[in-house]
């Protein structure tokens, strides 16, 4: 954007005069004050924007406040910034797909009299949808929700309602939600919800923070609107309106919530959905429920690198821009979008995909010769619904014919297949695109379009209604040819009487001002100036020549340009009509977007698992209350595709009874991170129903993916880094269950050394006593690896099913060099090796001796409640043994503190009051620690 402002000369310049301006200003006044609202102005050959809008396109687009003009004088006068239409386009485009705090106005008008005629949020931007995505296609479907909370003293039910305008669907969810808000948090993840209506009152209670926080989380916008809005009282009225087919089925499905109703009713005035008659008959409503789909929170879309990010050094940075080898023109990426949001759930489903994958990936020739079929075919959903808006223009029209005269292909290539796969091929595929292209439907479509559209004139750009398609047309036509051929011999004539030759001398021009008129040039025009003084009517003379008629070219000219207005006004009729008539197929066209989409998405998975270096394998499927997590040869599929990057492979093996939770321990960079990443992004890619980058893989289903990676400050939120590591935390710990997959990374490291120790224990037993979910939990505390071997002695038993895991390293004895490994295997790390990661980023040798010379002081003084004998040389070593009944007894009352810990209601707390409330426990739990020795070495180390 630097760029486009190098030269102020290339801003468009701002062209008002003094009234124009004042009656401008007067106008801009009487404007209702919206923080949000950037408002930009058509002033046909550029845009403007004013006032706080002004200073905000100008610091954000143009970096540099010298952009800005000022509009009228002295106190009144108006910062004022110009602006392009390529870059009207850049923050159409910023406003509504990228940022999620503003919303977009375009007024049309002049002096004081301007009007909105379009206006657009980050949720529903359809107006601004020809300037979006006029050299782009739209990747992805937004949805608007409306949330209904209603608390009690079993916590707080959620309404939601939520209208997919892109798909045409409404729906409803009703669930009873935590503190946290988790199911509401996931709900927003797989709807790929952009806007959030919430009642207006919801903002000013203590009681509503958490509800917004996970809406933030989401990186949504929030739009407050009346309580009043929010009513279901007429909603199946104008359901009925909207929804195919009858209003019973809906009437039934409204009656089952007591608070979505209310939700979706303000959907439908907010997004003005019956303002709109193209819309009646058009939707269709169902209910979301909550466990159709894996539930992903924004934490684990985050570490999972699921969808992309401006931060992205390659598209290959994330799941989506690596799985996204889609060809149609946008279907198939905004439906790979909505299947990594809500992987599936049913392994038959998934198997499904995956047998249907597989098909694609041993037939390369059927593969590849889908995917160039694919590449011609347009976005036919986005196509349907502009015929649906009335907004389709011939141009529409002829991309549709141009993909539906490619379905028979499709479907040939798709007979060719005689593999163990043919008959799920055909139910699949060969028997709808049969059903959708017979004579009542595609080909009945087809054939309207070759007999109404000439095609002919195509290549020249030209999209007309085919003069044989109309008597009245065709008369009209051939009118206009016979006319073309009268001026034309009358050209000849008066070349003839004026003794010039044609077209070299006398020439034949057509324009807006004089119509059809004869030109010569000046030098020509002394020699006939008589006689163009007393047969002919000159008309102007110009440096180019001298323009003249007569009252035959006169006549015949206007009878011409008579016949050529009737002729456009005849075609935009008929073009109307075609139109119309198309409408009449837009079920067909839905029908055939779906399993068009559905089949360009298998084969990218397809082509996916076939074009990398090292194959993806099929993973086997059981269901969640069976089977184990088996990962051999396991990669990540991100990690693994950049250029720089030799991936070494390693083996999970999340084993019920034996090692369903690993802690996994090693150095720094050492590869912790990324192991367990992979694990969750290897699941979520096999729900999906795509092929895995293993060598061998067999996955018990999973409801959910926890994560818990990384440890950011939200400072802003006023949450520090610790605070935030404990909210995402307690969201595992209330929102996990047997069936989830928890994924934690160096909990406990933002607080001190024993208290996070302290945390880390508590926790890993919480998970693997209570809630039995599959867990990998990476770690610098070497003491949790006890969880696994036990130690008798210490009063600690051995857990089943916890196993120990390191990422290993090489240290040179000679030269104390660093080798990073890579492996993951069985058993604690045998050392830590924070310092020769210090050595390895180049820190000064003498802090580097220090260091060496501190822990090994510290090592001295360490207790040794939590290392088993066995493992005393696999971590420090420790001198002070404590009696098992004490040990018992603190442990104990350890995880009382911890369990009062997870209810505290953090998220309702501001920093302050949780400090306040952990010192208060903090002073509870040493009184209590006096009769316990094992209890006291934490306060006198930590202290």
């Amino acid at each position: 954007m630097d760029e486009k402002f190098e030269e102020q000369g290339k801003l468009p310049e701002l062209k008002l005069d003094a009234r124009q301006a004042q009656g401008f200003l007067s106008f801009f006044k009487t404007l209702p004050k919206d923080p949000r609202a950037v408002r930009l102005f058509d002033r046909r050959d550029y845009y403007t924007a004013h006032g706080d809008d002004a200073t905000f396109i100008a610091k954000t687009y143009y970096h540099t406040t010298t952009a800005l003009r000022q509009l009228g004088n002295g106190v009144g006068a108006l910062s004022s910034v110009s602006v392009s239409r390529n870059m009207f386009e850049t923050i159409a485009r910023d406003i509504l797909l990228e940022r999620m705090d503003r919303t977009l106005e375009l007024y049309e008008g002049s002096g004081s009299n301007w009007r909105l005629v379009k206006s657009g949020t980050p949720g529903n931007f359809g107006s601004f949808e020809d300037i979006l995505f006029a050299n782009n296609e739209m990747q992805d479907s937004p949805a608007i929700v409306a949330l209904a909370p209603n608390f009690d003293q079993n916590g707080c039910t959620v309404g939601l309602g939520y209208v997919d305008i892109t798909k045409r669907v409404l729906g409803l969810a009703e669930f009873l939600d935590d503190s946290h808000f988790t199911n509401l948090e996931s709900a927003l993840v797989a709807l790929g919800c952009r806007e959030c209506l919430v009642p207006t009152e919801t903002g000013k209670s203590s009681e509503y923070r958490p509800l917004y926080d996970a809406i933030s989380r989401c990186g949504v916008m929030v739009t407050e609107r009346k309580k009043t809005e929010f009513k279901g009282r007429d909603l199946v009225q104008d359901l009925g309106r909207l929804v195919k087919g009858s209003v019973e089925p809906v009437r039934d499905l409204v009656s089952g919530f007591e608070f979505a109703a209310g939700a979706l009713g303000c959907i439908l005035s907010y997004a003005e959905l019956l303002a709109d008659e193209s819309n009646y008959g058009n939707y269709r409503v169902k209910q979301y429920n909550l466990n159709s789909y894996m539930r992903l929170d924004s934490a684990a879309m985050r570490a999972l690198n699921v969808m992309e990010s401006k931060s992205d050094a390659n598209k290959n940075f994330s799941l989506f821009g690596l799985m996204n080898r889609t060809c149609t023109a946008g279907m198939g990426k905004r439906l790979l979008h909505m299947w990594l949001k809500q992987p599936l759930l049913d392994v038959d489903e998934i198997n499904c995909r995956l047998d249907l994958v597989q098909a694609f990936v041993e037939d390369a020739a059927l593969r590849q010769d889908l995917r160039q079929h694919l590449k011609r075919i347009s976005d036919i959903e986005r196509l349907t619904r502009n015929l649906e808006r009335k907004r389709a223009s011939l141009l529409h029209v002829v991309k549709l014919y141009q993909s539906s005269i490619r379905i028979p292909f499709i479907k040939s290539v798709l007979e060719r297949y005689d593999g163990q796969f043919a008959t799920l091929i055909r139910e699949r595929y060969i028997d709808p695109l049969e059903k959708w292209s017979d004579d009542n439907h595609l080909n009945k479509f087809i054939a309207l379009v070759e007999t109404a559209v000439d095609l002919d004139q195509l290549e020249n750009g030209e999209y007309m209604i085919s003069a044989a398609y109309d008597p009245s047309l065709s008369a009209l036509k051939d009118e206009q040819e016979t006319l073309e051929g009268q001026i034309h011999n009358l050209h000849k004539q008066t070349a003839n009487d004026l003794d010039l030759p044609i077209d070299k001398s006398l020439k034949l021009d057509k324009g807006t001002q004089f119509g059809h008129v004869f030109r010569i040039t000046k030098k020509e025009e002394p020699k006939v100036r008589k006689q163009l003084n007393s047969h002919y009517i000159v008309l102007e003379t110009r440096k180019d020549g001298v323009k003249f008629t007569n009252t035959k070219l006169k006549k015949l000219g206007d009878r011409y340009q008579k016949i050529v207005e009737e002729y456009k006004s005849c075609q935009k009729e008929l073009v109307a009509r075609v139109v119309q008539t198309v409408v009449s197929f837009s079920e067909v066209f839905e029908g055939l977007a779906g399993s068009l989409s559905e089949l360009d998405v298998l084969l990218s998975f397809a082509d996916l698992a076939s074009s990398c270096p090292t194959a993806y394998a099929r993973p086997s499927i059981t269901p969640p209350d069976t089977g184990d997590i088996i990962l051999e040869g396991c990669r990540h599929p991100c990690v693994e595709a950049q250029d720089w990057v030799n991936f070494i492979p390693n083996d999970c093996r999340l084993v019920r009874g034996e090692s369903w939770f690993q802690i996994i321990t090693g150095p720094n960079m050492g590869g912790k991170s990324t192991y367990i990443r992979q694990v969750g992004v290897n699941v979520l890619m096999a729900q999906v129903g795509s092929f895995v980058p293993c060598d061998n893989a067999t996955i018990s289903i999973r409801d959910c993916i926890f994560a818990r990676v990384g440890a950011g400050d939200c400072q802003l939120r006023g949450v520090s880094t610790f605070m935030q590591e404990m909210l995402e935390t307690a969201s595992i710990l209330k929102g996990a269950t047997d069936r989830s997959l928890i994924i934690i990374d160096e909990l406990g490291r933002g607080t001190s050394t024993y208290d996070g120790f302290g945390l880390a224990w508590a926790i890993c037993e919480h998970i693997v006593g209570e809630i039995k979910a599959p867990t990998l939990f990476a770690t610098h505390f070497h003491e949790l690896t006890a969880l696994a071997t036990g130690n008798a002695s210490n009063g600690h038993k051995q857990i089943a099913g916890v196993a120990n895991f390191h990422v290993s390293a090489h240290i040179d004895s000679s030269s104390r060099k660093l080798t990073m490994l890579y492996k993951v295997q069985p058993g604690a790390c045998d050392q830590s090796f924070g310092i020769h990661v210090a050595e390895f980023a180049n820190f000064p040798q003498s802090v580097v001796a220090l260091a060496r010379e501190k822990a090994s002081e510290l090592e001295d003084f360490s207790p040794n409640a939590m290392i088993p004998n066995d493992c005393k040389e696999a971590a420090s070593k420790r001198k002070r043994e404590f009696d098992p009944n004490d040990v018992s007894r603190g442990t104990a009352r350890a995880r009382q503190f911890l369990q009062d810990f997870t209810q505290l209601p953090l998220d309702k707390m501001d920093l302050k009051q949780a400090l306040q409330q952990l010192s208060k426990m903090k002073t509870n739990l040493e009184k209590d620690a006096v009769d316990s020795q094992w209890l006291q070495q934490f306060f006198s180390s930590s202290d």
